[in-house]
């Protein structure tokens, strides 16, 4: 991932969250299909009688319950095999009704889609405001991810003393990364991957 650190998967389920990761991965061809705003895969058929073909253990059968406030404890898992499939779209709309619900993981995964531009354009100040959100829910990748925003001014006012507070209660909540740059002494550059050191270069105009 670019720039959002993310520790864990949006779900543990155990080996079924694992099964249905592996059954999304699989199929790629369902985001063919998808269209995140729509209506559900065109793969089945209703009418008075039922359905004919219903969609089960796929994306597409997962989301349609999602739009009928279906609640699943997989969702989050599903999100997950849709952005590691490339299919943002259907992620993006995952990861936001999760959210919804509280999920620090799936508010996470939101402020990433949001500062890498993925099934909507890109958007560093609401990037921020899922980090913090995320924070504000007890999330240490949230907190990291918030003091960076911080320290590198992105998406909000740039304020070194916060951004490193920050950065300590999230070594302090157990995030690996943060004590890593504490014990780099804040150097941005020891978590910043070198494919995306350009887009946090400070601007001069």
């Amino acid at each position: 991932m670019a720039r959002k650190t993310i520790s864990a998967r949006p779900s543990s389920a155990g080996p079924i969250s694992a099964m249905i990761v592996t059954i999304l991965l699989a199929a790629p061809a369902q985001a063919q299909n998808f269209k995140a705003f729509g209506g559900p895969c065109q793969l089945q058929q209703e009418d008075a009688h039922g359905t004919l073909n219903p969609e089960e253990l796929s994306m597409c059968g997962f989301i349609k319950r999602m739009r009928t406030d279906e609640v699943h404890p997989l969702m989050g898992a599903v999100g997950y095999g849709a952005a590691k499939s490339g299919n943002h779209e259907a992620a993006r709309e995952i990861f936001r009704d999760v959210a919804k619900s509280g999920n620090v993981m799936a508010m996470t995964w939101m402020a990433w889609m949001e500062d890498n531009g993925l099934a909507g354009p890109e958007d560093a100040a609401a990037a921020a405001e899922w980090d913090r959100r995320s924070m504000e829910g007890g999330s240490a990748v949230g907190a990291f991810n918030y003091g960076l925003d911080i320290l590198r001014g992105r998406g909000v006012a740039k304020d070194e003393a916060l951004g490193r507070k920050i950065i300590e209660r999230a070594a302090e909540l157990g995030d690996r990364s943060a004590q890593h740059l504490i014990d780099n002494d804040f150097d941005l550059d020891s978590v910043t991957p070198d494919a995306d050191a350009w887009k946090y270069q400070e601007r001069l105009f």
